[in-house]
């Protein structure tokens, strides 16, 4: 092998490894499954991960937001959900694992919306399908 391949194989490497990189989900407590509902603050499809931030009532009433991290676009599709599933001012419920230092958020498990339709998880298989309550549409 020559220099120059030995250098761009060094690039190559350099720049496709953020590509792999991924976070861990320690800080979910995936112990506990909770809920909460309030309204629709922010919904951010984007990769590589969904975002959807919540405005929930205290225990005062006060509005306070909670963040729940989704999975990727593809995964959360397959799970029913779009770019247009929810939008501010949205009423909605969030099933999540909580956050294990106590903020508010979590790991989004699954929504359902003021008109009953549930969204996520996907189902096993990854794939669609049409059993009621298993993620798929």
């Amino acid at each position: 092998m020559n220099l120059k391949t030995i250098v761009l194989a060094g690039v190559a490497t350099v720049v496709v490894a953020p590509a792999f990189a991924h976070h861990s989900f320690a800080m979910f407590d995936r112990e506990k499954a909770i809920s909460v509902s309030g309204v629709v603050k922010e919904y951010e499809w984007t990769n590589p991960h969904a975002w959807v931030h919540v405005m929930v009532a205290d225990a005062g009433g006060k509005a306070v937001e909670w963040s729940f991290e989704m999975q990727s676009i593809a995964q959360d599709t397959r799970a029913g959900w779009r770019a247009d599933s929810v939008k501010p001012g949205d009423k909605i419920s969030v099933e999540f694992h909580p956050l294990k230092d106590g903020t508010r958020g979590g790991q989004l498990m699954a929504a359902t919306l003021a008109d009953g339709k549930r969204l996520g998880p996907p189902p096993p298989d990854g794939f669609l399908s049409v059993t009621p309550g298993d993620g798929g549409i």
